[in-house]
């Protein structure tokens, strides 16, 4: 291990400012030991706590998990952590962000200097990581940077899954020209949304693999395309398909040849079914799915990863407007969508997909409380851990944090919570990870520790 230089008690210092006013956040060593006593567990899969336990964490991974007391070398950096008879369980999985497009406005997300946002991002990273969330896979955005920071230690917040650009058609969901910047001319200079890396536009099966492939290159862990329109789409009306079947293969042989998977983002049966068609491994959406859908993705063990979307979430749109219809649109069939996934025993994952509002953002844990409409509070709870992390692993080789995630036992990535309640009988203390979340550990660091007091 390198010795610490002058560098890095200057950034420590800088942390310190940085985080002022946060409560009791540390950022412990890697090579720590912490001790966890006192604590019932909630493993990410079981639909009921543990008894009380005993937890050592040694590096970035729980080295024991006991009823009884662990025997352990007694280090100066040892952390000490008496759980009380709270609840111990993984970090939360949001499977379906856009990091870059939290703060911004709309038009905001197009004109700001990228570094302007990137910075706003890793604002909101931090708050991420602080309401428990300690891995997102974004869908859709320059996020590279982002997640770099964060995992050299520049940035807090969450393990981000980056998929970059989002792959789309001309006048497909991402296509946001203007009417005049048409007809486009081979050789004409990309748009603004092209040039940031918000999305990539591509009208044939070659422009599609060359559009996956510079994602690929770029350090995406899965390819991210329209399949369909979009309810906040300025060209591409909700009911629309947009790629064809070959363009939708060439995606998916791409990212097979590179051990990953295409996820597309896709609303109606037909744009669903097409993707799958084509060897789409990943559904996003599908909140107007119909029933034959839904039986044909359980026999092909498609995932859906949905999201709960809040009915005041269409406030964002003009009263009559399109958008706020199509929006409707998406809530009312949002209900038939769970029943399906529930009857068809879908892999489902759970997701936010929250844009251009950070007090939105802030109720990502109330999201997840509000599965409580279709599932238990273990199900709930368990689709954001455990079966969240199983949807990662899709990633292969491309998987940028090998490990288990998702799960407290021996020998996993320690991303925990310690929470003071018991969320399986009350889901909604995730809803307030301030007040509830006492301590936050992600890869074996804590950043935030109320006990410490």
């Amino acid at each position: 291990m390198k010795p610490a230089g002058p560098l890095h008690g200057i950034r420590r210092v800088i942390l310190g400012l940085a985080l002022a006013g946060m409560p009791s956040i540390v950022t412990a060593q890697q090579t720590s030991v912490v001790y966890i006593s006192n604590v019932r567990i909630f493993d990410g899969r079981s639909a009921q706590l543990s008894g009380p336990r005993n937890v050592l964490v040694r590096g970035n991974k729980i080295e024991r998990i006991s009823a009884g007391q662990i025997r352990t070398d007694r280090r100066a950096d040892t952390v000490l952590i008496d759980g009380g008879g709270r609840t111990l369980m993984p970090g939360l999985i949001d499977a379906h962000v856009h990091m870059m497009l939290v703060r911004p406005s709309p038009v905001g997300a197009i004109v700001d200097d990228v570094g302007y946002t990137t910075l706003a991002a890793g604002a909101e990273a931090t708050d991420t990581l602080m309401r428990g969330f300690t891995t997102v896979r974004d869908v859709g955005g320059p996020s590279f940077s982002l997640k770099r920071a964060i995992d050299e230690g520049i940035v807090i917040g969450p393990r981000i899954y980056p998929a970059g650009a989002m792959i789309t058609i001309t006048s497909g969901h991402g296509d946001l020209r203007q009417t005049y910047e048409l007809p486009r001319k081979m050789g004409d200079p990309r748009s603004r949304i092209e040039q940031i890396g918000g999305a990539a536009i591509a009208d044939s099966p070659d422009e599609v693999r060359l559009r996956a492939r510079e994602q690929l290159m770029l350090g995406a862990t899965q390819i991210k395309l329209t399949a369909g329109g979009g309810a906040a789409s300025p060209h591409s009306p909700l009911d629309v398909s947009t790629f064809t079947e070959p363009e939708l293969r060439a995606a998916v042989e791409a990212a097979e040849n590179w051990g990953t998977y295409v996820a597309v983002h896709a609303y109606t049966p037909t744009a669903i079914q097409r993707a799958i068609a084509a060897g789409v491994k990943c559904i996003e959406h599908g909140h107007l799915m119909d029933e034959p859908t839904a039986k044909r993705m359980a026999e092909k063990e498609i995932w859906l990863s949905t999201q709960p979307f809040f009915p005041g979430m269409a406030d964002g749109f003009p009263e009559g407007s399109d958008q706020r219809n199509q929006f409707n649109d998406v809530l009312a069939g949002m209900e038939n969508t769970y029943r399906l996934a529930k009857k068809y025993k879908l892999k489902t994952a759970f997701g936010t997909d929250v844009l251009f509002s950070r007090a939105m953002a802030q109720r990502q844990g109330a999201f997840l409380a509000s599965l409580t409409r279709w599932y238990t509070p273990a199900e709930a709870l368990a689709m954001a851990t455990s079966v969240n992390a199983e949807l990662l692993t899709l990633s292969g080789k491309r998987n940028p944090y090998p490990g288990k995630l998702g799960v407290v036992e021996e020998g996993a990535l320690a991303d925990l919570l310690l929470v003071d309640g018991d969320p399986i009988a009350n889901i909604q203390l995730v809803s307030d990870p301030a007040k509830n979340f006492v301590v936050v550990m992600k890869d074996g660091k804590i950043y935030k520790n109320s006990l410490s007091r």
